[in-house]
């Protein structure tokens, strides 16, 4: 069980870099599923393999989400500027979301598709998860409809953030315990909204999603202050392994979509520890990391490319037969990840220095014996805060790890015409 650090921790330790090298395996669920929905696999004995493995590719979104408040909340400064807070957040995912959005629109006008205005213009100012319009959330770059659900999550966070740092524990565990039931209550919410609005409303809908970017957020306050009572990461892993295997057989998909959501964050927060505590952790090798550093510029291109590809070839939901099938997969992996690890160094990287705040120096405070993750910066304690023994008190700079969500997979046989 983790217990809350008492000893500093060297600045290098102070990263996350471990939830950086799981984002990647997260993206990799995604992009498998995706291989299996749009059939690229025609081999019946190869296409069940995929089938078995990536059946549950769709609840990577989870993942990214709980992800996501985790890291926004490990990382944030008390006293930051709510404006510099947005346009840190907004240099982060809106150049490569421009990007990809006119290549989109590009690939639309080379195949003569039509382009309705108000879809295209929900995308591009990303409002679109909040249309219920059959067509309209997966516009233009179908993935990037999860973009619009974390533009909401951070608009949100720094209004909660200081309520959140003033909460008493039990809160946070209520939370933490609260929402993967709640994502089963939500459920039978779609007996609310018309039939065809049922896959927006359990699916894309930014207010339902919410549940487990705040999961997130309860579970990272509770490791920032030395409460989090979890596995470490090996029994989390092969928790999450046990769950990823029953749910994927046995259990309906409002429960799994609960059940794994624990997983999730049992997964994220024993990572975390194990990099704040300088444990062996293999999600931190080299090149998982840069993988994960790349993954949100690869969730944002691999649909695009796979289904731009197929349609030119005239393979699109067609099997392609024998080791042709797998072959392509593999192909388009690697064509993915050339295209991503060039948006992420000539895109991504330079806009983010470019269009984000400088960061104001932190104001000074007293002293704690704890240090955490977030930032190469060696990490100081909270303006006012009073130090507690076995707490967890940071107030790091922005994070090494990206936190910007990598996606939510899409149901293909729902998600790609533009209106």
């Amino acid at each position: 069980m983790t217990s809350a650090v008492s000893v500093a921790v060297p600045g290098a330790a102070s990263r996350l870099p471990s939830l950086t090298g799981l984002r990647w395996v997260a993206a990799m669920l995604v992009f498998g599923y995706h291989a299996g929905t749009m059939r690229i696999v025609g081999d019946p004995d190869a296409k069940a393999v995929v089938d078995g493995v990536f059946t549950l590719g769709l609840s990577g979104v989870q993942f990214f989400f709980i992800l996501s408040g985790f890291v926004l909340v490990w990382s944030a400064r008390d006293g930051e500027r709510r404006r510099d807070f947005w346009r840190r957040r907004l240099a982060k995912i809106y150049p490569n979301h421009v990007l990809t959005w006119a290549a989109a629109l590009l690939v639309m006008w080379w195949f003569a598709d039509p382009v309705v205005p108000r879809a295209a213009l929900e995308n591009l100012f990303l409002v679109q998860a909040w249309d219920p319009t059959p067509g309209y959330f997966y516009s233009i770059n179908t993935v990037s409809w999860s973009l619009s659900c974390e533009l909401f999550f951070y608009l949100c966070l720094p209004l909660v953030l200081p309520a959140l740092r003033r909460a008493p524990a039990g809160l946070l565990w209520a939370v933490v315990v609260a929402v993967p039931l709640l994502i089963v209550a939500l459920w039978p919410g779609q007996l609310l909204v018309p039939k065809e609005s049922t896959w927006w409303f359990t699916q894309i809908f930014p207010l339902v999603r919410s549940t487990e970017f705040w999961l997130g957020v309860a579970a990272a306050e509770l490791l920032r202050r030395g409460r989090w009572r979890g596995p470490a990461l090996p029994l989390a892993s092969a928790i999450f392994v046990a769950t990823w295997v029953v749910a994927a057989q046995w259990i309906r998909a409002e429960l799994w979509a609960a059940i794994l959501s624990a997983a999730y964050v049992l997964v994220i927060a024993a990572a975390a520890d194990a990099d704040v505590r300088g444990r062996r952790s293999p999600w931190r090798h080299p090149r998982l990391v840069w993988l994960g550093e790349v993954s949100f510029a690869f969730y944002l291109v691999h649909v695009l490319v796979m289904v731009t590809v197929l349609r030119a070839t005239g393979h699109l939901g067609v099997g392609l037969p024998g080791w042709w099938g797998p072959l392509v997969v593999l192909g388009f992996l690697a064509v993915n990840l050339l295209l991503a690890a060039l948006m992420h160094r000539w895109v991504e990287m330079p806009m983010m220095r470019r269009l984000a705040p400088r960061r104001r120096p932190a104001p000074a405070g007293p002293p704690t014996a704890v240090a955490g993750p977030g930032d190469t910066a060696p990490p100081v304690a909270r303006a006012g805060a009073t130090p507690r023994p076995r707490s967890v008190a940071t107030s790091p700079p922005r994070p090494a790890v990206g936190e910007a969500p990598a996606g939510r997979p899409v149901e293909y046989a729902h998600r790609h015409d533009p209106a």
